[in-house]
């Protein structure tokens, strides 16, 4: 008679699974602490095997584990390889786009939460009383790497993510770079494959519109460095609001997809 219905060899995977994630759990601590830094090889699968006194069935299920959570990522073929991912807001928007994804979350209901947090991080970005030694320069520069880039739409676009990005991260509270951060990241993944298809497509903004998107840039960092915290929020949330005009125009109705770096990647192919 077995225990609850579970033979022999279930309750060996359910040991092996208990097992992986013990050791899942001190990987994953190693990792987060700083331990292990962000591009180390973890040792090879037989050292760890001997290190942790596992079975090398638990062991891999550990690094898969692992690696869904985008901490590691496995080379294939061999008996190890494995290297070490800091946790990325990449990562954190993938799996945030996954749960969207199976609601079928349209992706206007990602712009609505764009329009009421984003203007929030620049207005906090502008009463940060350090924002000139490095988020105001940052603005700048990004802001002239577009304007030299203003005839390349996908890079154009690709360089307005990254503003936005740093808004968000200037605002200096690290939840809201956190959960701002990956909403941000699900938004501009959609943003750039928006742009390559436009592009393709002979369909995207104008050049005066560009100037416009420009102008509004420029006038966010210029709120921000002033320290003028309302006028920042008001430029932010209309320029939000007129971007995802021209975005949602094509398609109203679509719905957020999860889009992983490597999607990303292939998509811009």
């Amino acid at each position: 008679m077995t225990t609850l219905g579970i033979g022999p060899e279930a309750r060996r995977r359910l040991g092996s699974r208990r097992t992986a994630e013990i050791v899942a759990d001190e990987l994953r601590r190693q990792i987060i602490d700083g331990e292990l830094a962000d591009g180390d090889l973890l040792p090879r699968q037989e050292v760890l095997v001997e290190q942790f006194r596992v079975s090398l069935v638990s062991l891999r299920e550990a690094l898969r584990i692992l690696e869904t959570e985008g901490l590691v990522s496995v080379r294939r073929g061999n008996r190890g390889g494995a290297v070490v991912h800091a946790p990325a807001k990449a990562s954190a928007a993938y799996m945030l786009g996954l749960l969207l994804q199976s609601d079928t979350v349209p992706l206007s209901d990602l712009g609505t939460a764009l329009q009421e947090l984003e203007p929030m991080c620049a207005a906090l970005a502008a009463r940060r009383p350090d924002r000139g030694d490095e988020l105001v320069p940052k603005l700048k520069e990004i802001n002239k790497a577009m304007a030299e880039n203003i005839e390349d739409g996908p890079k154009f676009t690709e360089l307005g993510g990254q503003f936005h990005d740093e808004v968000v991260r200037g605002c200096g509270n690290h939840t809201m770079i956190a959960v701002v951060g990956s909403l941000e990241t699900l938004w501009t993944g959609h943003l750039n494959w928006w742009a390559q298809e436009t592009t393709a497509r002979g369909e995207y903004p104008s050049m005066s519109q560009r100037r416009i998107a420009m102008t509004v840039h420029n006038k966010i960092a210029d709120a921000i460095e002033a320290g003028d915290g309302e006028r920042a929020r008001k430029l932010s949330a209309r320029h939000i609001a007129d971007t995802q005009t021209y975005f949602s125009a094509g398609d109203p109705e679509q719905r957020i997809v999860a889009l992983s770096p490597q999607a990303l990647v292939q998509r811009k192919h």
